[in-house]
């Protein structure tokens, strides 16, 4: 009897042990199925709480903090089919990839590759990125060497990881600048940075900054709720006060933010988006000023929102003409493409794309204009930077031509995503007062920060001088212009040896022309430098070509010699002549007589002979120099011209003599 008692005690605890043996295996079931639901749909930050309970890890239960334009969405569906571990693995990886959560997701890709490296080859690339997201450059730069050298297939993996190598090498560059010393970039303080996300701010005035913040509004609340919103506060620069939720009309469930306001302050543009369907949905929206706040907001027409396009980050140019926006509508270059449409009366018309020198085959968004300076500011995932999201900017106006853009180097940007960048700063230093956001020191999400530098002055020099020989002009004058403005930037004399020197607040194209007694004025474009760090400038030699003599004018040939009663030329005398070719040679059309002097000693008739004997040796050197025959005149003119007395009182004057003993040129033609 207490044998058989025994025995049921046993199968009872063994089905019991049985019972609590299947659970976890039940409960690890639904963990997987509710993951690669949530996956599918693209809620990754509760696909990746359910991978982590799947896996056995993150059972904390803390509050997770969510990227922008990631919308949370907890309707049920039928899940996907239910993953093996290993591609639970890597899905986790991606999940924390998309978040942008880079410190979780490295270390996943790594279990990765460990765990079935062949079954995920773009496991490797994505590992890479991550490394270099964590400033592991090194590493980085091994990692996508060995993907490049293991991947044969030739797609958008294998052009990026090519141009992630050159980022890197484009990173390794921008930390050694030497222009960092100017810049301070810090953490917005106050409210403005919070739980959750905050980006995407804009001025509504002059001392109150709109941002977007997906920051709980109950942070009593065991379970928060991240949604994005649109706040404001008081910003004077330094001191934040007053931050709480700008007022705007918002129904449950719905994403809004990223606004941009019109010149007079009455109408907002902004960013609705949600969950339809399985896919994300945005579209633009303007909202009227009220005596309470904002209106209900009303979705623009169909023009901006195509059907089946997302359409999202309006800004309003300064001047109130344009609406600037983001969208992967159809007819752009690819992924998402800035576009822009006039404004009339507060109501955009038909939009244009703004062409390939701006747009990419990749995304490009976040899109300001900065009037002072002429720039257009965006970020972009699809050129060569310091890795995700960069700020570019390319000079130019809207409706009009735009200049390459330039990457706005670090530390304006940095190796995480940098989206988003609105200035104060006046005239043309764009960066001396801006509010950007990136999540360069955030786990996962974009946070509001405050950049400024100083431009120190650029000083610009150069050196006006004769252009044959190169001889300093002294007393030449100088005059820098600015051709874009008509507006003169600098005019001086130049010094003892040539030179001038001015400066600028910033490099940028002018004209600098000299002028100088006697020779003809010259000009030259003076262009900004390769690299935008430089501070000093030194610009080549301008030179001025000696005005042509007037018909009829003489000149005495200075320096030229003669062997002792003949006509045969002393080399002393070749640099002298040579000045004459190079006059002949700047005034092609000029003809010129070579006229021979004597003194009185002698007769008249040997010292005429003499005289045309050595004008001759003048013209046979010129021709050999070049100088075509039929420019050339030569005359002996004797003892019948003197300049100045052969005696003095009966007397022998040398001086008198030396003087009269000359080689002289006379302009016959310049036309």
């Amino acid at each position: 009897m207490l044998q058989s008692i025994n025995m049921k005690k046993l199968i009872v605890l063994t089905a019991v042990l049985f019972s609590f043996a299947s659970l976890p295996a039940q409960f690890v079931y639904d963990y997987l199925k509710a993951a690669d639901n949530y996956f599918e749909k693209g809620d990754y930050a509760s696909a990746a709480e359910y991978y982590e309970k799947y896996m056995g890890g993150d059972k904390s239960g803390k509050d997770k903090e969510f990227k922008p334009y990631t919308p949370q969405n907890s309707s049920k569906k039928t899940a996907a089919a239910t993953s093996n571990k290993e591609q639970a693995m890597y899905r986790l990886a991606e999940c924390y990839r998309l978040l942008n959560y880079p410190s979780k997701a490295e270390p996943q890709y790594k279990e990765v590759m460990v765990a079935n490296k062949t079954q995920f080859p773009l496991a490797q690339y994505h590992y890479a990125a991550q490394l270099r997201a964590l400033g592991k450059y090194a590493e980085a730069e091994q990692n996508f060497k060995t993907f490049l050298a293991g991947y044969n297939t030739n797609d958008e993996y294998k052009k990026n990881a090519e141009r992630e190598l050159k980022n890197l090498q484009f990173i390794q560059a921008q930390l050694i600048k030497k222009d960092l010393k100017y810049y301070t970039i810090n953490k917005a303080g106050g409210e403005l940075n919070a739980t959750g996300a905050s980006y995407a701010p804009a001025w509504l005035n002059s001392n109150t900054l709109l941002f977007t913040s997906t920051r709980p509004l109950d942070t009593t609340l065991k379970t928060k709720v991240y949604t994005n919103r649109i706040f404001q506060a008081a910003y004077d620069g330094s001191a934040v006060s007053n931050v709480a939720v700008a007022g705007m009309p918002q129904e449950k469930g719905v994403q809004q933010g990223v606004v941009s306001v019109t010149p007079d302050g009455n109408t907002m543009f902004l960013t609705k988006w949600g969950i339809s369907g399985d896919k994300k949905t945005s579209a633009l929206y303007a909202s009227s000023k009220t005596a309470s706040g904002w209106s209900e907001p009303a979705k623009l027409g169909e023009s901006i929102n195509t059907a089946g396009a997302n359409t999202q980050q309006p800004f309003v140019t300064p001047d109130g003409k344009y609406l600037l926006f983001s969208s992967n509508r159809t007819g752009g270059q690819g992924g998402y493409d800035l576009w822009y449409a006039a404004l009339e009366n507060g109501i955009p018309g038909t939009p244009v794309n703004m062409g390939s020198v701006i747009n990419s085959s990749y995304d490009e968004q976040a899109p300001s204009y900065h009037e002072a300076s002429k720039s257009l500011v965006y970020s972009s995932n699809g050129r060569v930077g310091m890795g995700g999201y960069d700020f570019f900017q390319s000079k130019g106006a809207v409706g009009s031509n735009w200049a390459e853009p330039v990457n706005m180097g670090y530390p304006v940007n940095s190796v995480k995503d940098d989206i988003y960048l609105i200035s104060r700063g006046p005239a043309k230093n764009m960066l001396e007062d801006v509010m950007l956001s990136s999540d360069r020191d955030a786990a996962c999400c974009l946070e509001l920060f405050a950049l400024k530098k100083v431009r120190p002055l650029r000083q610009i020099s150069g050196r006006i001088v004769s252009c044959d020989p190169a001889k300093p002009l002294t007393g030449a004058t100088v005059t820098v212009v600015d051709p874009a403005n008509n507006k003169t930037v600098y005019t001086r004399s130049v010094g003892a040896d040539g030179t001038y020197s001015f400066t600028l607040e910033d490099h940028q194209p002018l004209k600098v022309q000299a002028d100088a007694t006697g020779f003809i004025s010259n000009s030259a474009a003076m262009g900004t430098p390769a690299d935008m760090e430089e501070e000093m400038m030194k610009y080549p030699d301008l030179c001025l070509l000696p005005e042509a003599p007037k018909v009829d004018e003489k000149f005495v040939i200075e320096n030229v010699y003669y062997d002792f009663n003949k006509a045969d030329l002393k080399p002393e005398s070749f640099t002298a002549l040579d000045e004459i070719v190079r006059m002949l040679n700047t005034y092609p059309n000029m003809s010129i007589e070579l006229g021979a002097h004597t003194d009185s000693k002698g007769s008249d008739t040997y010292n005429m002979k003499l005289s045309e004997a050595r004008a001759q040796s003048v013209v046979k050197y010129l021709v050999e120099k070049g100088i075509a025959a039929e420019r050339l005149v030569a005359k002996g003119y004797g003892e019948t011209a003197p300049v100045a007395p052969n005696e003095i009182d009966g007397k022998d004057n040398p001086e008198g003599r030396e003087k009269n003993r000359r080689t002289e040129f006379k302009v016959l033609k310049n036309e």
